[in-house]
């Protein structure tokens, strides 16, 4: 800050303020290990963007849109001899397009705040290495906690505890395919079966049957499965095949934590998008009157964020599973 600034009073902002603050590389390095450390991280995709509202540009392609070739004409969409504009001298013919879509976002900005004592500092055995283990600890949980609330946000739900407090933030993939994508009740059985996993699938269109389909689920509810398999094994005699206990219906499985236990899954874990207008932002000060007066360290992570779905149609969900 140079004497004019001081002069005039200026508001000293963390662009002129350098002393406390994690470095870039640092805050990179936060999103990236809170991203990987979840059991979507790496499977979703990220879209960085601008402006905090906007729209996510997808483009498709048709089916069946091959036409027979006759030497040396432009063919029609059905195949006949093409027609001659006379005013141009143009003959005009079968043209494939692609299909131009986008899917709105509008990011909502979050924040995970905590402060550490400089007596915890100097005291603890570890010294100024724990608030390396604390940053981590932290990006371990903005990881997880980013994970549920894509998962299971919903804007309707109303505040009346903390859970209502972090679940109201954003409206996530689960409410969004439970309210557009494809949904199979599983309330009328009383056990799982794999017929259940079967019916899921006849829900989407073909084309989405691509291999790139993924169950998720959670570990809870994997296991139930398992357990489900291995009872009829012991009451028939005989056992099922090993690919069928994490991958059923040939579609492997994804085992997430934040998945509630009586509901599944069934997308391309591609088709799920994070939207976020900028990196996490991790900062730090140690310096100000508060922190000197109460021989603290702050600390704040910024971001922002909305969970959205490219293709609804390439999705499924099991609903109300015993």
């Amino acid at each position: 800050m140079n004497n004019n600034q001081i002069i005039k009073n200026a508001a000293i902002s963390t662009d002129t303020v350098t002393h406390g603050l994690l470095n870039p590389e640092q805050a990179q390095r936060f999103i990236r290990q809170a991203f990987e450390q979840t059991a979507l991280g790496n499977l979703i995709r990220r879209e960085m963007r601008r402006a905090r509202t906007g729209q996510v540009d997808k483009i498709g392609i048709a089916n069946r849109i091959i036409r027979k070739k006759i030497e040396g004409i432009d063919a029609n969409a059905d195949g006949s001899a093409p027609t001659l504009d006379t005013s141009t001298g143009q003959i005009t013919g079968y043209r494939a397009k692609p299909h131009f879509d986008t899917v709105p976002y509008s990011t909502v900005a979050v924040r995970l705040p905590w402060e550490v004592t400089e007596e915890t500092l100097r005291e603890n055995i570890e010294g100024q290495g724990l608030e390396a283990t604390i940053t981590a600890l932290m990006t371990r949980q903005w990881g997880n906690d980013m994970e549920d609330l894509s998962l299971n946000g919903d804007e309707s739900v109303p505040i009346t505890d903390t859970d209502g407090l972090f679940i109201y933030i954003n409206d996530g993939w689960i409410k969004q395919i439970s309210n557009g994508g494809h949904v199979y009740d599983a309330s009328g059985s009383t056990e799982m079966t794999l017929d259940m996993y079967y019916n899921t699938i006849a829900l989407l269109e073909n084309k989405y049957n691509n291999g790139r389909l993924r169950w998720l689920m959670s570990p809870f509810r994997a296991q139930k499965w398992e357990l489900f398999l291995l009872n009829r094994a012991i009451n028939n005699g005989s056992s099922a095949p090993d690919s069928l206990y994490n991958s059923p219906a040939a579609i492997p499985t994804i085992r997430v934590p934040f998945m509630p236990n009586d509901k599944i899954i069934l997308t391309d874990p591609q088709n799920l998008i994070i939207v976020n207008t900028y990196d996490i932002k991790i900062r730090k000060t140690d310096s100000d009157v508060r922190s000197i007066m109460e021989d603290k360290r702050f600390y704040v992570v910024h971001s922002d964020f909305d969970p959205i779905i490219e293709e609804l149609d390439a999705t499924a969900i099991i609903e109300n599973i015993s």
